[in-house]
């Protein structure tokens, strides 16, 4: 079997690589010249672990290529992916303009039965959408070639894709006909071997599924972050409250962590349009408006406790920053919390010194020199006024806490995801401000 997967996003790159890893024969494909081109020599655009050497090996071995021209790969192709991106339009719904392109490029070049499977995060009724676009064209042509569409949403998470592709909890497939289920079936099957699941749906069951899924686990975090507000206030410690709450069978300990809020290329992008989607059919969606309002606050939390701890006097203070990356184990920086932190520092009139082990060019090429960048964590507090905590990342777990109280003008420290002990911080002699615990007592 071969197939095509068009873009080499985060979505498109992981899902051709673990295609060609189980040995299915496999062309990624985008217009981004230089990318193909660093692709070719294995080099990948995207931090993701075990990403890389996965690429390098499926080069050597023929499974896996990488195109500039869709055209060629669809005579030879029984299975296209269509995994572009879907960012989020002015109205919050996801811009579709990609995705039509290329099933507008397969209804004008296709020559045999093709299966077109959306793997994009695309709202209900988009592959309908990719029908008729498809259709049209054929029309155009005078020709009448079968093919059929389908949607596979994807459910990875960014630092674990590979292992979430390759040992998938379930796979989520929404099929028009017996055939499409028959060819997908056997694609998967190097999977199903090893007992995963295929859930076979109809097609805008499978396509509310991936944004229905992303909106719980973003009402998840914004449920806690809230309930995390409230225990500051009460004197609760949110650290037992999840702990209690999470030893429930019917509620698990998955997603109850409090923080400055959920961020990267999913979450803030699929809970909107999943708003949108119900406003366009009449509905009010009041949960997932909530959720959205309580984490646009979450992010400007750690900034709100900076501001009262220096009296609201915080022009030309130096924040030292630990974390740029919405989350650990990636270079993501799409609607990351340090994005509305530093521009509310910087509106402040405050300096900006950040570090993150693999986001600072990712975050340079966005923001360019709106603040400095730090080699390591210890650079980035030198002479800062303060240090604030804002990715989770392994390596700030344990630092050299005397270092650090060193360099700081201010031994006070700000920490968005609740890395260390409030008591030991303060017997170490820092002022220290985590979420949802009152430390001030």
């Amino acid at each position: 079997m071969k197939i095509a997967v068009v873009g080499t996003g985060y979505v498109g790159l992981v899902t051709g690589t673990c295609f060609a890893e189980v040995g299915i024969d496999t062309t990624c494909v985008d217009i981004d010249v230089k990318k193909i081109e660093g692709l070719r020599k294995a080099i990948s655009p995207i931090f993701e672990p075990g990403l890389d050497s996965m690429i390098e090996r499926n080069l050597a071995n023929g499974h896996l290529h990488f195109s500039t021209d869709l055209v060629s790969c669809l005579s030879e192709s029984e299975v296209v992916f269509i995994a572009v991106g879907t960012p989020p339009d002015e109205d919050g719904s996801a811009d579709l303009k990609h995705v039509i392109e290329v099933a507008r490029t397969i209804g004008k070049n296709m020559k045999n039965y093709l299966l077109v499977i959306t793997k994009s995060t695309v709202p209900v009724g988009t592959a309908e959408k990719v029908r008729e676009a498809i259709e049209k064209e054929l029309s155009k042509r005078d020709e009448k070639i079968e093919f059929n569409v389908a949607s596979n949403p994807e459910f990875l998470k960014e630092g674990a894709a590979i292992d979430d592709f390759m040992k998938p909890e379930r796979i989520v497939i929404g099929v028009e006909s017996k055939r499409s289920e028959d060819i997908l079936k056997r694609l998967y099957k190097p999977f199903t071997l090893n007992g995963h699941q295929i859930i076979f749906m109809d097609i805008t069951s499978a396509e509310m599924t991936k944004y229905v899924a992303n909106s719980m686990l973003a009402t998840r975090i914004s449920f806690m972050n809230d309930v995390a507000n409230l225990c500051e206030i009460v004197g609760a410690d949110i650290h037992m409250v999840r702990k209690g709450i999470g030893s429930d069978s019917r509620i698990g300990n998955k997603f109850l962590y409090s923080g400055i809020g959920y961020g990267g290329s999913c979450f803030p992008k699929d809970v909107k349009a999943l708003i949108k989607t119900a406003e366009q059919n009449g509905y009010n969606m009041r949960v997932i408006k909530a959720v959205e309002e309580v984490n646009n606050h979450q992010k400007q939390l750690l900034f709100k406790k900076f501001f009262k701890f220096f009296n609201e006097d915080v022009a030309g203070k130096t924040v030292g920053l630990w974390g740029l990356a919405f989350k650990p184990l990636t270079n993501d920086i799409r609607e990351a919390p340090s994005l509305e932190i530093i521009k509310l520092l910087k509106n402040a009139g405050c300096k900006v010194k950040a570090y993150d082990p693999v986001a600072l060019k990712e975050t340079e090429d966005l923001i360019g020199d709106y603040i400095e960048y730090a080699d390591d964590p210890y650079e980035a507090v030198q002479n800062a006024d303060c240090m604030m905590v804002v990715t989770e990342w392994n390596e700030f777990r344990f630092p050299d806490w005397k270092r650090i109280k060193g360099l700081l003008k201010t031994p006070v420290i700000f920490d968005g995801r609740n890395l260390y002990d409030p008591v030991e911080m303060k017997t170490i002699g820092f002022d220290y401000f985590c979420i949802g615990i009152n430390t001030t007592k």
